[in-house]
């Protein structure tokens, strides 16, 4: 019986998931996940020390679902002086009744880029006020627009603040958030000075760093203010103070044992801060409505998210179903 696996390439898959078909997709997966509808193991993570490279391997299952998946990320620094991607990476994905390889997506990165920007949308649907307008990116890479590019999928966004620690890059992303997303064109996106002068009156705030030092202090939050943390998925990054968790009015994880583990989350317990009982929610019990997210207009809310595979395999069942139906792909035959 011969056998085969669906190629998909990055620009294929460009087309077939796009943000509003992945924000339904991400915020039903991490509802899965928070209820026990989802099957998600440990994280493995590899590092390359002599070239900086971090490679996360992440894997899942949704109930139910057509495919579970296997999702291989990786982000080498020193590409960008080679004039190569920085990050990159791929998804394997079998078929759920038979174990059989199903595709192969070849996304370069691009799936984690935009799952993790949407889930950062999910976490501001539930968490940031609804007459948000202000936003602040604390970062210039990638996910820095992702994030604020889903951002806006959820909050009528009037201004983006951008700031990084070269002007120069942080100049090029406000530029290309402004230029190449055309839904956020009618934003005035600005580059700040300093971290406390992005955060200032800003109604959300995004930390999308790859920084093992503390960024954000507990002073400059605001009330009102929502803050999503994005950068922390190693156990020795860290973007926030963690007085800053301790000053949440409702602090939650994308997954309670992972930010126990990694994220800002459990930073802020080692040190003493707060307990593992300060978490308010995961994220999918909001998505659920297991649990409230925002209650009131002066509250602080904090989202720590460290990524769950969970996320990969809604996006990459959102991109198959959509291939099935379009026709897209190679076959390449395997036996």
């Amino acid at each position: 019986m011969s056998r085969d696996i669906l190629l998909l390439r990055e620009a294929e898959i460009r087309e077939l998931l796009d943000p509003r078909a992945c924000l339904e997709a991400m915020e039903a997966a991490l509802a899965a996940y928070s209820t026990g509808k989802a099957e998600l193991p440990a994280v493995i993570q590899l590092d390359v020390p002599e070239e900086r490279g971090e490679i996360h391997i992440k894997a899942g299952h949704l109930h139910g679902g057509a495919h579970y998946a296997v999702k291989i990320a990786s982000g080498f620094p020193g590409n960008e002086s080679l004039g190569w991607p920085v990050s990159g990476g791929m998804v394997l994905a079998f078929d759920a009744r038979t174990g059989h390889p199903s595709a192969l997506l070849m996304d370069n990165g691009y799936i984690t880029d935009l799952r993790t920007g949407i889930a950062g949308a999910v976490a501001a649907k539930h968490l940031a006020r609804r007459d948000a307008t202000v936003a602040a990116v604390i970062g210039t890479g990638a996910q820095a627009r992702h994030q604020m590019r889903a951002l806006d999928l959820v909050r009528p966004l009037e201004a983006i603040r951008v700031y990084g620690r070269s002007p120069e890059k942080a100049r090029a992303c406000a530029d290309d958030i402004a230029a190449n997303h055309s839904h956020l064109r009618r934003c005035k996106v600005i580059v700040a000075d300093s971290i406390e002068a992005a955060m200032a009156d800003a109604d959300v705030v995004v930390t999308a760093t790859a920084s093992r030092q503390p960024l954000v202090r507990a002073e400059w939050l605001a009330p009102g203010m929502h803050l999503t943390a994005v950068g922390s998925d190693q156990p020795d990054k860290q973007e926030l103070h963690p007085e800053v968790l301790a000053r949440a009015d409702i602090l939650v994880a994308d997954s309670r044992p992972q930010c126990l583990r990694l994220g800002e989350i459990h930073h802020a317990v080692a040190r003493g801060v707060i307990r593992e009982e300060d978490i308010d929610a995961e994220l999918g019990e909001i998505a659920a409505g297991l649990k409230p997210g925002r209650r009131g207009s002066d509250e602080i809310t904090v989202c720590d998210l460290t990524g769950v595979g969970v996320q990969d395999v809604a996006a990459a069942n959102v991109v198959l179903a959509r291939a099935q139906e379009r026709g897209v792909g190679e076959r390449i035959r395997l036996a």
